[in-house]
């Protein structure tokens, strides 16, 4: 038993120390207006991970949104300026480059085969503290948790019982192996033991988003509407107990031009049943803008299928 232990030990210690390699210590600065000083600098402090021996790294973007200044601390000391590639709010992810070759990279894990229970480290600069990257241990506590707070949902996040803390944010979760499975996004204020991350699937299909187009692009459908539920089942007279009901469509969007109408009753999306809005949001997810998702509709009592090519989401402005 001892020996197994040791071996144990040995295995998350190596697993560290090579992760550590890549992960890096991010500090950006802001300036705010202050009516008796005039723009005053703001400090903030986060984590990366490198995910390219070229200089390529991902964080979160609320790490570096707003920045003025991106300064990035590697793990051999040196502190070199970063350069915002893309960024998306939505999924609150963010790529930045340095000038530097032959970096020290992470390998990238599949979020697809984490399990609740599993065994993972968090690695990053919490609270900023000098001295080096922390570390803790924990457990995949829950998959597919929505993002507290927010009405957008991409394949949930990772919920973790592992200790993160400001300034970890853009950091590394990974498994016992060393391969990153996730990155550290926000914590639960007066939680104990709640941390979320976002899964690494959804963090590469951004990361190729934002290198080969500059943004995220996204599927529209264009519609306003509600989940079927038991209050407006009463209020609407309604002919199912789940789906998404229509209260508007965008005028000239997919969902307009494809026939769409408020009162319709939206119950599949390409075969993927819908029994709330968040279902219809992931049904639509994975299709590629200019592609054609068939949906399922209620319309007067009786079941219709519509097709729709979909189209990119507007962008503001």
């Amino acid at each position: 038993m001892i020996m197994k232990i040791n071996e144990f030990e040995d295995q998350l210690t190596g697993a560290v120390e090579k992760l550590s390699d890549s992960v890096v210590s991010i500090t950006s600065t802001r300036f705010a207006r202050d009516p008796f000083a005039g723009f005053v600098p703001l400090d903030g402090a986060g984590s990366g991970v490198i995910i390219d021996k070229k200089g390529y790294i991902i964080t979160n973007n609320h790490v570096i949104e707003n920045a003025a200044m991106i300064k990035v601390n590697l793990k051999d000391g040196r502190v070199l300026s970063g350069k915002v590639i893309g960024h998306d709010a939505a999924t609150d992810m963010a790529v930045i480059k340095v000038d530097a070759n032959d970096l020290p990279f992470a390998k990238l894990g599949d979020s697809g085969e984490l399990k609740v229970g599993q065994m993972v480290m968090a690695i990053g600069n919490a609270l900023g503290l000098s001295g080096g990257h922390s570390m803790s241990m924990g457990v995949v506590s829950a998959l597919g948790r929505p993002l507290p707070g927010t009405d957008f949902i991409f394949e949930g996040l990772v919920q973790t019982d592992a200790a993160i803390n400001p300034g970890n944010s853009g950091g590394a979760l990974a498994d016992i192996n060393g391969n990153v499975i996730g990155i550290n996004t926000m914590i639960i204020k007066n939680a104990q033991g709640v941390g979320f991350a976002i899964p690494i699937n959804t963090a590469k299909w951004v990361v190729e988003q934002l290198l080969s187009k500059g943004r995220v692009v996204r599927p529209w459908l264009g519609i306003y509407g509600i989940d079927v539920n038991g209050a407006a089942i009463k209020r609407f007279d309604l002919p199912t107990d789940s789906g998404v009901l229509i209260v508007q469509t965008v005028d000239q969007s997919p969902a307009y031009l494809s026939g769409l109408r408020p009162g319709d009753i939206i119950k599949s999306a390409s075969g993927v049943g819908v029994k709330k809005m968040k279902d219809l949001i992931m049904g639509i997810s994975k299709v590629e803008v200019g592609k054609e998702v068939v949906l399922t509709i209620l319309r007067n009592g009786k079941e219709q299928k519509i097709p729709m090519k979909l189209s990119e989401i507007p962008r503001a402005g």
